[in-house]
């Protein structure tokens, strides 16, 4: 086929357009990179080329890589690492490497074309000759053409070596031709490449936005700080643990890039409701504890009550001294009572033990205790405090705990809002679906088995792992690894959490990887729990 032929450059813009679309369609780095390089040499027959790309500061070019057929070079990309020192643009004062030739393109967005490197004049190639002397190599023609994105700034430069008569396979100078076309292929490589390097920090802008945002939520709390993070990591350990299944049910399961960081997303963000949740139940410690933890109130109208009986007794004494004795042993017994009840208030207060009839019954019988205070007659416990006492396990009340389990209905509303791309749409409804339960039982929506995701259940599973075993919860102690557990098979038999999963989660001992990193050593009391 001879180039002049009308044959030859309806070829040539079909092959142009079609490198075009792949070079659109290509979304990784290392591979883009590399296939610019085979498509430059390829159109222009070189034996060589370096594509070097211009570092952030805009001070040195650096090598991404290398090919030379005749040596069997692949460097850079998939043909690993170039530990190669860049290219400098200036020599530190100010003053413009124009000396070296990719440098000079980079600087003045010239191109250059050379036919005998060895006799080139303006340019310094000693470091090619030291090259060919030690390779046996022979350099010669060279096409240097500087990548402009569309904001016509350089982000790069593609170096040619050696153009080959397609006939003679003998090196000659790169035509006319050849540098109108590389340069048309040039542009539109700068394009491809600014379009997946703009794409990459969009992402990672919008991983490191998720994370920030969780880092706030976690932050709210000084006791949460780090939940997220530790039900990330369970969470992505688990998904990857299933990706190496190569038995069992979870063998032809097998989440693809694009899923594990829709799961990721959904794990950083699953707490996002947490964000309108008052501070004073996340943290709740105590049963009266809002602000402030409202025991101190109650004992201080616990001395109100002591200070008016020894008040009144001591009155009594004087109108009837024949009764000092019975007065003073009513009085000891009268402040020795009121201070086991406030006692007992302050120990129902922590939560710690579970509340029963008894309880009920002697806290109803405190509380309507009367004391006067600024001429008014009041009880010992208000109705919002006794109400609150009242809570038979934990510190919530039913009430807050609603409000609490409202976080996940609002983690839903809030990340259904913002305009995930298709490969992320998955992460509203993963993230709200932490707390549904495969027997019905969960929230927000109640789901069914059936309706209950994959990867909504290992959420789910990382979530209770990491709440059972969290070492920095004020309202309760940390569990051992085999208390954990236990807990946890009572919740596969009740069918609050999935059993394969669960299985999984014991066989590939994942919580033992998670607790040598994330636990205090007295709780890992056991580090084989497979039996």
């Amino acid at each position: 086929m001879k180039r002049e032929s009308t044959q030859y450059a309806l070829h040539l813009i079909e092959r142009l357009t079609k490198i075009g679309v792949a070079l659109s369609a290509e979304r990784d780095l290392t591979k883009l990179l590399e296939l610019i390089i085979d498509e430059a040499r390829d159109l222009t027959a070189a034996d060589g080329g370096t594509l070097y790309i211009m570092s952030d500061d805009g001070q040195f070019l650096d090598f991404a890589i290398v090919q030379n057929k005749t040596l069997g070079v692949r460097m850079g990309g998939t043909g690993g690492k170039i530990n190669w020192p860049p290219v400098r643009l200036t020599d530190g004062q100010d003053n413009r490497n124009l000396a070296n030739v990719s440098a000079y393109a980079a600087l003045t967005g010239e191109v250059v074309s050379i036919p005998d490197v060895y006799d080139a004049a303006g340019f310094n190639f000693e470091g090619t000759r030291e090259f060919d002397a030690r390779t046996g190599y022979r350099s010669k023609s060279m096409l240097v053409v500087p990548m402009r994105n569309h904001e016509q700034e350089i982000i790069g430069v593609l170096q040619l070596l050696n153009a080959m008569d397609e006939g003679t396979n003998e090196i000659i100078a790169f035509s006319r031709e050849s540098q109108m076309i590389t340069e048309s292929f040039a542009s539109q490589a700068a394009v491809a490449l600014s379009q997946n390097r703009l794409i990459q920090d969009l992402e990672n802008l919008l991983e490191a936005f998720v994370k920030t945002i969780a880092l706030a939520v976690d932050e709210k709390s000084p006791y949460t700080g780090g939940h997220i993070r530790r039900v990330a990591d369970i969470t992505m350990a688990i998904a990857d643990k299933i990706n190496e299944a190569d038995e069992g049910p979870f063998s032809q399961v097998q989440f693809n890039e694009d899923q594990m960081k829709e799961l990721r997303f959904a794990a950083w963000l699953h707490d996002l409701g947490k964000i309108t949740t008052p501070e004073y139940i996340v943290d709740k410690a105590t049963k009266l504890e809002t602000i402030f933890d409202r025991m101190e109130l109650v004992r201080a109208r616990g001395e109100i009550i002591l200070r008016d009986h020894e008040r009144t007794s001591l009155r009594k004494s004087s109108e009837a001294v024949q009764e000092v004795d019975a007065s003073q042993n009513s009085e000891e017994d009268f402040a020795n009572q009121l201070r086991e009840d406030m006692k007992f208030l302050a120990d129902v207060n922590t939560g710690a033990i579970p509340l029963g009839r008894e309880g009920l019954a002697r806290l109803q019988e405190i509380g309507a205790r009367k004391l006067v205070c600024g001429g008014r007659t009041e009880p010992l416990l208000t109705e919002n405090e006794l109400n609150n006492l009242s809570v038979q396990r934990g510190t919530l009340t039913d009430q807050e705990r609603d409000i609490i389990n409202n976080h996940a209905a609002v983690t839903y509303k809030l990340l259904s809002q913002l305009p995930f791309s298709k490969k992320l749409k998955n992460v509203p409804d993963y993230a709200a679906c932490h707390h549904e339960k495969l027997n019905g039982s969960g929230y927000p929506l109640g789901l069914k088995e059936d309706d209950i995701t994959l990867q909504a259940r290992i959420l789910a599973l990382a979530d209770i792992f990491e709440a059972l075993t969290a070492k920095d919860r004020p309202y309760k102690r940390a569990n051992t690894i085999s208390e954990a557990i236990y807990i946890l098979s009572g919740m596969v038999k009740a069918r609050h959490i999935d059993a394969d999963l669960f299985k999984l989660f014991m066989d590939e001992k994942i919580y033992l990887d998670y607790a040598r990193r994330e636990m205090n050593p007295q709780q890992i009391d056991k580090t084989d729990l497979s039996a």
